[in-house]
């Protein structure tokens, strides 16, 4: 599978997004991968329906929604989006609301879903590199973080955290 910061282009990544509720947080994050080409405008509303029918769970941590829907004919290539909320949105879920980062995620399979899903995980995990993620002035600071400190083996020094913090 490709690294995050290759399914994860710049042109993804959008910081400071206004949304009214769940629904525009995931149809941002959804726009972002059609743009990429990564998915049709039809995976989006997949993503939308899942949580409809499915309820909040992808909303995964405390502040974080993973907006997903299963492999299908609109995911043109597994890619990701990146969406830091203006203001934090309510998805219902009852421990990690209010909701302020939407990942969206277009798998092509199951195996690329279940891979991107823990290299991102890794990379929450580790303090320095979650700061430097959540915090990032820019798109491009936010790409640097997840190349600094994305492929394998948990981050560390040298994320990007210093410019975070400017």
């Amino acid at each position: 599978m490709a690294t995050l910061s290759e399914l994860l282009p710049i042109e993804a990544i959008r910081l400071d997004v206004p949304a009214a509720d769940w629904r525009e947080a995931v149809e941002a994050a959804g726009a972002l991968m059609t743009a990429t080409g990564s998915s049709t405008a039809a995976y989006t509303a997949e993503m939308v329906a899942n949580v409809e029918e499915n309820g909040p769970y992808i909303v995964i941590a405390p502040g974080l929604a993973f907006a997903h829907a299963r492999p299908s004919p609109a995911v043109l290539r597994t890619g990701m989006s990146w969406v830091r909320l203006e203001e934090p949105v309510e998805f219902g879920h009852e421990a990690n609301d209010p909701v302020s980062l939407v990942v969206g995620l277009a798998a092509k399979d199951s195996g690329d879903h279940t891979a991107a899903m823990a290299a991102l995980a890794r990379l929450l995990a580790d303090p320095p590199t979650a700061d430097a993620l959540r915090d990032a002035p820019t798109p491009e600071a936010l790409h640097l973080a997840l190349g600094g400190g994305g492929e394998g083996t948990g981050a560390g020094e040298g994320t990007g955290t210093g410019a975070a913090r400017s």
